[in-house]
């Protein structure tokens, strides 16, 4: 299954089984490189939180866990962000940029392996965050993301999703590699890329979106 250019998809995250963020990103390109997908500035999006208005970083796994939570509207308040996803692999990489739009980092977002699905109407990818992650910078200097936060959790293997945390490790080791020899994408490719200013920013969400996890 590909993607044409252009078209909009939904990124969804799933925790255990359970739609936590839908994003509406468009499609740059669909190659045998990846598929690179682009959120706009603004959005409408959709993310999980508890009823009183707090997310999940907002208090203890332990008690995040127990308390009620809905899927609400939102908006992409942060400034635009590219997200490749490379094919057979269990993580996506995203392009960081500044207020001003000027690319400043990589950021390696370890989840388990994307599964497209495409509803004629409406289509997407479907990922489960495993929460570690990692921080490249512009020089190929790197640092782990969330291991505390990926520890707490895994205290609780009755109600975290993360199964494996030792292959969640080796994935992040095996793009280390990657990362240090200045292998594609940590070569410079997109870190230069602009949208169209013409292209609208998604104003609600598809239709869809509410389909069973792919």
């Amino acid at each position: 299954m590909s993607f044409a250019p252009g078209r909009m998809v939904l990124y969804r995250n799933f925790s255990g089984g359970r739609l936590s963020a839908v994003r509406p990103c468009r499609v740059i390109s669909d190659d045998d490189r990846g598929l690179l997908l682009w959120l706009a500035r603004g959005s409408a999006v959709l993310v999980l939180q508890a009823v009183d208005g707090r997310g999940i970083r907002d208090m203890p796994f332990a008690e995040w866990v127990k308390v009620d939570r809905q899927v609400v509207h939102a908006t992409w308040e942060g400034p635009g962000l590219l997200k490749f996803i490379p094919p057979d692999t269990d993580h996506s990489i995203w392009f960081f940029r500044d207020a001003q739009d000027h690319f400043t980092n990589w950021y390696v977002n370890l989840e388990e392996r994307a599964a497209r699905w495409d509803d004629g109407g409406a289509a997407g990818v479907d990922v489960t965050d495993q929460d570690l992650d990692i921080i490249v910078h512009q020089d190929l200097t790197w640092e782990w993301k969330d291991e505390d936060e990926f520890a707490e959790r895994l205290a609780f293997p009755e109600s975290y999703w993360v199964g494996d945390p030792a292959a969640v490790w080796a994935e992040g080791r095996r793009v280390i590699k990657s990362i240090e020899t200045g292998d594609f994408p940590f070569d410079g490719t997109w870190t230069d890329f602009h949208p169209d200013p013409d292209w609208p920013v998604p104003s609600d969400i598809a239709d869809g979106w509410t389909r069973p996890q792919a």
